[in-house]
């Protein structure tokens, strides 16, 4: 009965519209419209989990297909489906969104009805990109996401808003650019933006190799990989809680969810030429950008730099699936990579989105992200000190916790292609534990340097509310997280036979 239903058009503008109409009500009454946002949150939410309830775990194929003409002339289509890589994705997005209006609830006081809107927006835009079967269509959402968040980061940031928001869409819009150059070229080539009837083009290994890089301009950047990782610290430093939340969470998936739409079944022969360089960048941004944060003395600037060595597991799973088939000549442990990746993305915005939080609440109260302005917080706020603790060890891998399955299943992977992959990849358990560790010991349980810690209130009842979502989601999926694998399953299998599958000369 769900199938029958246009759910995934309701997911996506039922979002927009609530925004614009949070957006009429305007702040003359401010408790009504944080109300109206968060209803509309909820309802996106609940009606996203019934994907899942409804979703078949046995094939690869597009699910919940909607499909109307759209710009007859180029073949551009209102083509929508979802197959086991989006629906874990949008499940995410409409979850974090759901924390992110109540994380907002007090804290901001001006322009209330916009701060809530553009989130709402950026929720169906968002879906929509992970919902989008039509390569324009993703392009057009992939675009328009980056305007609410630009908002939020240059109304609600910090004293350096103008110049991280700036750096922000710039690094991200020039990306895409060649990402729509890609898409043109290959529709002059077949006629069509369907993304399913693109992966099975023949593509010379030249011409490949091309568009390859334009889609690897596109999605490193959008992750990010190193090097076009400079943009993240400074919007994550200067964006509002919200926005950090939201930036760690679910943009930073989008890179990766463009490999596993685009780069990879597109491009076969060319990721496998390229996979090297790849792993090679994926082990840079793991080990030396796990040393960057440790060094760190922002909070949000160490979570920020964490978010992109953690990330890095993602690109090294998704290409270490050709080194495998190679030394082993089985899909099996690929696919065991694939999976992983995925694992990992999806871990990763629980708890970096969690770790923003909890520096959200401290920064509230005291009007500082150093750790030097901190110290002693266990003694007044004990409650906050446990959930920040079990966020804290989830980051660094803690068995248990649903950041140790991602990284162990990559490692595990990694180590039946190559040693050295595996132990350099292994680092990040160190390091993870060390700067998120070391940042926990100095500002929970170090000697107190300011006043004001002394006088702090520890969290009320909707901050604990949200932190315990999010430590439920983060156990629930570290201890059994089974639900996942199955419903990926089919589609990364696909995936990796698509990957093995040769254009050149079809």
């Amino acid at each position: 009965m769900l199938a029958e239903l246009p759910i995934l058009s309701l997911l996506i503008w039922g979002p927009v519209l609530g925004g614009v109409w949070v957006l009429y009500a305007g702040d003359r009454q401010e408790e009504t419209v944080k109300t109206l946002a968060l209803m509309i949150s909820v309802v996106t939410f609940l009606l996203s989990t019934l994907l899942y309830k409804d979703f078949d775990i046995t094939t690869h194929e597009m699910q919940f297909v909607e499909f109307a003409y759209w710009i007859e002339a180029f073949n551009i289509n209102y083509y929508l489906g979802i197959d086991g890589i989006a629906m874990p994705l949008i499940i995410l997005t409409t979850f974090i969104t759901v924390l992110v209006i109540l994380a907002g609830w007090e804290v901001i006081e001006k322009r209330i009805s916009q701060y809530l809107a553009a989130f709402l927006i950026m929720e169906g835009l968002m879906i929509g990109v992970f919902s989008a079967v039509d390569a324009m269509l993703f392009y057009v959402f992939w675009e328009a996401m980056l305007i609410p968040m630009f908002l939020i980061i240059g109304i609600w940031g910090g004293p350096r808003r103008v110049y991280a928001t700036i750096k922000f869409f710039l690094y991200t819009f020039l990306g895409s650019v060649f990402m729509l150059v890609a898409f043109l070229y290959l529709y002059s080539q077949s006629g069509t933006f369907n993304i399913l009837e693109l992966q099975d083009l023949p593509l010379e290994a030249g011409v490949q190799k091309l568009i390859f890089i334009a889609f690897l301009l596109a999605f490193a950047v959008k992750i990010p990989m190193w090097p076009v990782h400079t943009w993240l610290p400074d919007a994550h430093v200067e964006a509002p809680t919200g926005g950090s939340v939201i930036l760690a969470a679910i943009m930073l998936k989008l890179g990766g969810y463009g490999f596993l739409r685009f780069s990879l079944p597109i491009t076969p022969d060319a990721s496998l030429y390229f996979d090297t360089a790849m792993i090679v960048l994926s082990l840079i941004a793991i080990v030396y950008i796990g040393f960057v944060a440790l060094v760190q003395q922002d909070m949000k600037k160490l979570i920020a730099y964490s978010s992109i060595s953690h990330m890095g597991f993602v690109t090294l799973g998704f290409f270490i699936g050709f080194s495998i088939y190679a030394a082993t000549g089985s899909t099996e442990g690929a696919v065991f990579g694939l999976e992983g990746a995925m694992i990992q993305m999806i871990s990763h915005g629980f708890i970096s989105g969690a770790l923003f939080l909890c520096v959200g609440i401290m920064y509230d109260r005291v009007h500082s992200r150093e750790i030097k302005d901190y110290g002693g917080v266990v003694n007044t706020m004990p409650h906050f000190a446990a959930f920040m603790m079990l966020f804290a060890m989830a980051n660094a891998g803690l068995p248990g916790t649903s950041g140790f399955v991602g990284e162990f299943v990559v490692i595990v992977s990694a180590y039946q292609a190559n040693f050295w992959i595996a132990f350099l990849a292994a680092l990040t358990l160190i390091l993870g534990a060390a700067y998120t560790l070391w940042m926990y010991k100095r500002v929970i349980f170090g000697e107190v340097a300011n006043d004001n810690v002394k006088h702090l209130k520890d969290i009320n009842s909707r901050e604990t509310f949200i932190l315990s979502m999010l430590v439920i989601v983060v156990l629930v999926f570290g201890i059994y997280p089974a639900p996942l694998f199955d419903a990926m399953h089919p589609t990364l299998e696909h995936l990796f036979g698509q990957m093995l599958q040769s254009k050149v000369g079809q």
